[in-house]
Formats: structure tokens, sequence, C-alpha cells
């Protein structure tokens, strides 16, 4: 037997049991006449004493290293020096046997909360890093999670089903993953971005609420939220409109926040469209942890001879409560933050709401005390404030205003990672205009159903309608988002066609979903939301990298196995490929 307990689960009524535990040695302490070692499994950590009484087993304890994997069989007794820090704190087991099940060598890094490793290097090892007791915390967390993300479904009447891997090659907005068929020769299936068409294709199979908990591949740049394999909680439902999903999967949400966070959220949650999010804050992902909403200016600024705001589509502004004591110095960090290029303004203008009622901006020359006070009342800024407004391209400009508030809030620690701020933001435009390709492009993806009360726009106006999409957004990151689809197949064909997509691409992309389509499509709907997502935001990290088993760094390569690597030439033969190398 290798263990009778696990080493985290002993307490003051094990006191005169004899046990037995297995696992790691984390720590090891000589003091003279008695060694402690410290034994770590999944579940925690038992203090074990060495008592020299017993010499041999003394001398063999301290020939123990870090990692060591160990068994020892003793007797619970109450701890002398109790330890609070450490559930297994008030009791230790006198050893009376001791078996070195495997020896370690020296670990690259300390297996401890403050370690020594960079990323890099907890990377290359992380089956060793994966012993550190944070990173661990966030995998039983994200089982604990998906645990109840099916128990909610279940209860709900869902059906798990599982969907291909390999499959058809389909635009969904990134790039595919592909890979070679060597029984076809020449051809290639694609990794899913997500089940899109095969969810749909079981909603026509009548199959009316459906769920997976799948692996999707998406060859994009990496960032903190992404990765290019990543987990969704996909999930479809029929005769289903916009209210009944978002009731549905608010329902999952404030499931997750009470089972798993013991946060309840009684009111529903705030909903918002997506011209509102952009108006106010410049973003389709708000976070409402914070107000700081946008004013536009653009009104009110203008006539002053002040050329930059005079040729502006658009001057927006922030006000900053009791920031009008920014120095010089501060102000001109604002500017180079905004003139970053990820940020893409040009420049900056402030204005200061002096506590004895005056105003000092960076545009005196062209304002007088009184206009300047029309800008403070349109925020009903107060003295003691700050004003900061950009210019330009409406859009770029919203967006830009949008990346300072976030930068300002982080600079007057606004931003709680104990609170939750949920929303669902509502009615995105259907179509996005691509400059370069000139021509529609959809902003979801090519099945999302346009508002009933915006279809005929689709002949005359397309670019002002509507779709029945939604995204939950927690604190500023997408959870997740959906959308209802279209079922009728004149729309559709009408959507492809606006997308740029010839009748022969459409049957040779979509041919099977058109012609499931004509065996009577019930109207249906769903949402996919990001399980990496989630258990990032109830773990308090950014990076969704943190979260998950075995990630990918930032180039997309896995440094532990090294991987992607070169495959042989018998390799490629089968295949039928040819690799070729880049003009240097």
């Amino acid at each position: 037997m290798y263990r009778t307990h696990n080493c985290g689960e002993l307490r003051n009524e094990n006191i005169g049991q004899t046990v037995v535990l297995s696992g790691w040695v984390q720590k090891i302490r000589n003091l003279g006449g008695m060694t402690f070692v410290d034994i770590r499994d999944r579940y925690g950590i038992s203090q074990l004493v060495f008592d020299d009484k017993n010499q041999n087993l003394c001398d063999k304890a301290r020939e123990l290293g870090r990692e060591y994997v160990i068994k020892i069989q003793g007797k619970v007794i109450e701890r002398s020096n109790k330890n609070s820090k450490m559930p297994t704190g008030d009791i230790e087991i006198i050893v009376e046997e001791l078996t070195v099940l495997n020896k370690s060598e020296i670990p690259p890094f300390t297996i401890e909360e403050n370690t020594d490793g960079g990323d890099e290097l907890r990377m290359k090892y992380r089956y060793l890093d994966l012993r550190r007791d944070s990173v661990k915390k966030n995998l039983i967390l994200r089982h604990k999670m998906a645990h109840e993300v099916r128990n909610y479904l279940d209860e709900n009447n869902f059906i798990e089903i599982e969907t291909p891997i390999l499959i058809k090659s389909t635009p969904e907005g990134a790039r595919d993953f592909v890979v070679p068929s060597r029984m076809n020769k020449g051809e290639f299936y694609a990794l899913p971005q997500s089940p899109q068409v095969f969810k749909q294709l079981l909603m026509i199979s009548g199959f009316d609420r459906y769920y997976q908990i799948v692996k999707c591949f998406r060859d994009e740049d990496l960032r903190a939220d992404r990765q290019p394999e990543f987990t969704q909680i996909d999930c479809e439902m029929s005769f289903a409109e916009q209210e009944d999903i978002l009731n549905m999967f608010e329902g999952l949400a404030k499931h997750l926040f009470k089972n798993i966070k013991g946060v309840d959220f009684n009111d529903e949650f705030l909903r918002m469209t997506w011209a509102d999010a952009m108006k106010y804050y410049g973003s389709d992902k708000p976070d409402l942890r914070f107000e700081m909403k946008f004013v536009d200016l653009s009104e009110i600024v203008k006539g002053n001879n002040f050329k930059i705001f005079d040729e502006a589509e658009y001057v927006g502004a922030i006000c900053a409560e009791s920031c009008a004591s920014y120095s010089r110095k501060q102000l001109d960090a604002l500017t180079d933050f905004v003139r970053r290029p990820q940020v893409g303004a040009k420049g900056l203008v402030y204005v200061k709401y002096n506590e004895d009622g005056t105003f000092k901006s960076s545009v005196d020359k062209f304002y007088s005390q009184e206009d300047l006070k029309k800008w403070a009342d349109a925020f009903s800024a107060k003295p003691g404030d700050l004003l900061l407004i950009l210019s330009g391209n409406r859009n770029e400009t919203l967006t830009s205003l949008g990346q300072l508030r976030l930068e300002m809030a982080n600079r007057l620690n606004l931003i709680n990672n104990n609170k939750f701020a949920p929303l669902w933001v509502v009615d995105f435009p259907l179509f996005e205009w691509n400059e370069e390709a000139k021509r529609y492009t959809a902003m979801h993806h090519p099945f999302t159903s346009p508002k009933e009360e915006d279809i005929d726009m689709l002949d005359t106006n397309p670019g002002d309608v509507r779709a029945n999409a939604y995204d939950l957004v927690i604190n500023g990151v997408e959870i997740g988002g959906g959308s209802i689809r279209i079922h009728d197949n004149d729309v559709q064909q009408k959507m492809f066609k606006l997308l740029g997509f010839s009748k022969e691409a459409a049957d040779s992309q979509f041919g099977f979903l058109m012609n499931a389509f004509k065996y009577g499509a019930p109207p249906h709907g769903g949402a996919a939301f990001g399980l990496d997502r989630w258990v990032a935001l109830f773990s308090g990290l950014e990076s969704i990298r943190d979260v998950i088993a075995f990630p990918k760094n930032n180039a997309g390569r896995d440094v532990m196995i090294d991987s992607p690597s070169i495959i042989s030439d018998e390799q490629l033969k089968e295949l039928n490929l040819k690799v070729t190398k880049e003009p240097s």
C-alpha cells in the first residue's frame, strides 16, 4: 500500500493513528538531533519528523533531496509549534519506515510559490511547474468549472455531442490549421475554428439543445487571451429567440459565479447596444467596474480657429476625477502613451479644472475660460478634475480614447479584481466594410441572422443592418457570444452574395449545409464561451496560458516537446508534399 491518506487531509482527529503517505520531498531541515521533511502531493503538505533515536532512519532522511519521491509509515502526533498557515499545521508524523521510490535531479528552478524560474524555463519544464500550488489550483478550478457547466446544461436538457476535429476548411475570420491527407493526395483537412456548421446540422437533425466542451483551433497571432488551441463551451438551441438564449446563458454565468465564486447576482445583467458601447467606451467589450464615460465635444469645440479640432470628424474626451494636480511630466507621459502605434492618436489636449474654479489647458491660446467651462459642464466636472481630449477620424479616435480610459483606470487604481461587472453587448452590425477588398465581410460569421426589421436594408443599405448577435462581457473581457442563425435559404443566399461569394463558391464551401436547409431547418441560435477565459477571470489572471495544462508560448511553440518540428522526408513523400525554403 502506497498510502492510507493523502498529504493534505490529516488533522487532530488522526492523532495516534499509524499512517502511510507517499509524495514528493518539498523541503528538508536538519536541526541537529532531529530532521524535518515536508512531503507534498496534489492535496497538500504534511510535516515528517525523523528522530535521532533511530540513527539509521535519520541518516537515510539526510540523504534525501528536493523532489525525491518517497513513501513513509509513521504515527500522527500533535505538533508542538503549530503552523496556522497549513491545513495540516496542527499535526506531524513521527516516521518509522522510509522508502525512496525514486530519486530526483536538482530541479532547474525552485518549486515554490515565489519561484526563481522565468516563463520560458517553466514552460520547458511544465511538468515541474504544474507541481506548484498556484498552477495546480488553476487546473483544479478549471475542472470544477467544467463540472458545473455540465451540471447546469444537463439540468436544462442539453445533450453533449462530439463533432469532428478533421473537417473541411471554411472561412470563419481567422486562418485555419490544415492537415494533409495521405489517402487523398493533394487534399487537406482543417482543424475547426469552431463546430459552427455541425451544431447547426444537429439542430436540423432534431437535437434541440446541444453542447460540448471542445477544442478549437485558430492560426492567428497570439496575445494574453489567445492560444492556437483553446477550449469553448459550445452550445446551440432550436426554437429559440435571442431573449431565450440570453436568459439561458445568463443563468449559466450566474450558476458559475454562485457555485464557484460564492457571488450572487440577483439582478439581470446590464444590456448595452454595440453602438452605445463604442460611443461611450470606445470598445465592444467595455470594462464597467469604473465609469469615465466619453463625452462627444465635436460641436462645442469647433469654430475657434484651432485647426486640429476644426478639421476633425470627432472630438471626444474623458474626465479623470481629482487629477488636475497632474504635473507636466505626468501629462507628457500620457501624451507619449496615446502616440504609441498600438494606441494610434497623434496627440493629447488637456484641461485642468483648478480648485479655485479657473482652467488651465494646452489650448489656452485658442479658447477662453468661458469656452473651457462649457467643456467641463458637458461632463458635470468639478474643481480638481482633469479633461483629456483626443480628435481625428471617429472610429480610430474612439478606439484610442478607449485605451486611454483603461490606462487612466490603471493609474488611478480603479480596477478591482474582486469586483465583477457583467453585461450583454447586443445589436452588433451585421457587416464590416473591408476597404482593401472593397466589399463587406461578416462581423461574426456568414450564418448570423439580421434583425427582422432590418432585412429590407440588405438590398438598400447593408452597412446599417444590425445582427441578432450578442457577446457576454465581464470586466472588459469577451467571455463569449453568439447569434441567432439564418434558417431561411433565401436570406442565406442573399448573405453569401453580399459577402462576395459566387454561387459556385458558396456551393463548394457550404453546399452540404444549404442542402440540409432544404429539409426543414428550425429557427435556431446559440453561443460559445471561452472556458480558458472563464477560468482566468475567476483566477484573477490576465493570461489564459496560466490556466492551460500545456500551453504554447507567444511564438506558438511548445518548448517542452519542441513543437512544431520538422518531419522526415519519408513522411513528406507519403503525404505528397514538398517543403521549399524561402529565398534569403
